[in-house]
C-alpha cells in the first residue's frame, strides 16, 4: 500500500465544472471527483467527461487524485473505469468503489485495471479504496481487506449502511433523537469493525462525510468521535469542511513534543540495555514508542 496522508477528502459532483476546478485548490489532502450518488442519471457521461477534463487539466497539486465510480449493479460503471483509465491513468491515484459487498467486487475491478494498465502500457498502478456501506459488506469485512493487493483504504458510508440495515437517521453523519434513544454510540460497531479490518492490514481508515456543512460544531464532534476511535481522516462534501477536519485529524504542538521526547527518552535508554524508561513519571515502553512512531508520521502530513 502507498502510504498517503489523508485526513480530510473533499468530495464534488463530477457534473459540475465550477466545483471540480475549485477543489482543484482547496486546502483538502485529497479530492475525489463523485459519479454516483452526487450524479443524476441523464449525466452521468457527462460527470466522466469533465473528470477526464479535470484530470488531464486541473492541477492539483500534491493532492491525491480519486474518482468515486458507479456502483457495479450499475450500467455505468465498467465505463466509468476504462473512459478515465484509459485517458487519466497518469493523473489518477485512487479509485474508489461504492457499495462494495464483497471481495469479489474489488477483484472485478482489480482485474479490469490491471488489462487496462497493459493496453495503455502504463507503468503506474492504481488503487483502490472501498465505501463499506451495506449490511453485506459488513458481514464480509474479512474477505473484501484480503482481496485485492492494490487495496489502500476502506471508507465507511453511513447514510447508505443505515439504509441498509433500516435505521433511521435525520442527516447524514450526525448526531439526531434517535441517538438519544439509544444508550450508546449507535454507528460502534461498524466503524470499529472497519477500522480493525484496515488496520489488521495495513489499510487507511477513512469516516464518512458529515452532511450539515453549516453546522461546525456537530462536523467537529464527529470528527472528533472518528479521530478518537483512530480513524485517519473523514470525508468533507462542502470546501468549508476540509480545514476544521484537517485540523482535528492532526496532532496537536503538544501531542507532537510529547512523542518526540517519548521517543528520544526511549532510544537513550535502549542504547543504555533498558526495555523501558521513565519519561515524566509515565513508564514507556516499546509499545508507547509504535504509537509515538504513528504521531509523528501523521504530522509529517501537516
Amino acid at each position: 500500500m502507498i502510504d498517503r496522508v489523508e485526513r480530510s477528502i473533499l468530495v464534488v459532483p463530477g457534473s459540475n465544472w465550477k466545483m471540480i476546478a475549485k477543489a482543484a485548490s482547496a486546502s483538502a489532502d485529497a479530492i475525489c471527483i463523485d459519479l454516483e450518488d452526487a450524479v443524476a442519471p441523464d449525466q452521468k457521461a457527462t460527470a466522466r467527461t469533465l473528470a477526464i477534463r479535470a484530470l488531464s487539466e486541473l492541477d492539483f497539486g500534491t493532492k491525491t487524485r480519486q474518482v468515486r465510480i458507479n456502483a457495479l449493479d450499475s450500467e455505468y460503471a465498467y465505463r466509468d473505469v476504462v473512459d478515465i483509465v484509459e485517458a487519466c491513468h497518469q493523473n489518477l491515484d485512487v479509485i474508489v468503489v461504492p457499495k462494495v459487498n464483497s471481495g469479489a467486487d474489488l477483484q472485478f475491478v482489480g482485474t479490469l485495471l490491471t488489462q487496462i494498465e497493459m493496453a495503455v502500457k502504463s507503468a503506474r498502478h492504481i488503487g483502490l479504496e472501498a465505501l463499506i456501506e451495506t449490511a453485506q459488506g459488513r458481514f464480509n469485512l474479512a474477505g473484501i481487506v484480503t482481496a485485492s493487493p492494490r487495496l489502500e483504504g476502506l471508507i465507511y458510508g453511513s447514510g447508505d449502511y443505515a439504509a441498509s440495515l433500516g435505521m433511521p437517521m435525520e442527516s447524514i453523519g450526525g448526531m439526531d433523537a434517535h441517538d438519544a434513544q439509544y444508550p450508546g454510540h449507535r454507528w460502534h460497531d461498524v466503524m470499529q469493525a472497519i477500522l480493525v479490518a484496515a488496520r489488521a492490514h495495513d489499510l487507511r481508515a477513512i469516516d464518512g462525510p458529515f452532511a450539515d456543512f453549516r453546522d461546525e460544531a456537530g462536523l467537529g464532534r464527529a470528527c472528533a468521535i472518528a479521530r478518537a476511535m483512530g480513524f485517519d481522516g473523514k470525508w468533507c462534501i462542502h470546501p468549508a469542511q476540509p480545514e476544521i477536519v484537517t485540523a482535528v485529524f492532526s496532532p496537536t504542538d503538544t501531542e507532537i513534543a510529547w512523542a518526540r521526547e517519548v521517543m528520544d527518552a526511549y532510544m537513550v535508554a535502549q542504547a543504555a540495555g533498558a526495555g523501558a524508561v521513565n519519561v515524566r513519571g509515565k513508564m514507556i515502553d516499546a509499545a508507547n514508542l509504535r504509537m509515538m512512531q504513528k504521531v509523528l508520521a501523521r504530522a509529517g502530513g501537516g
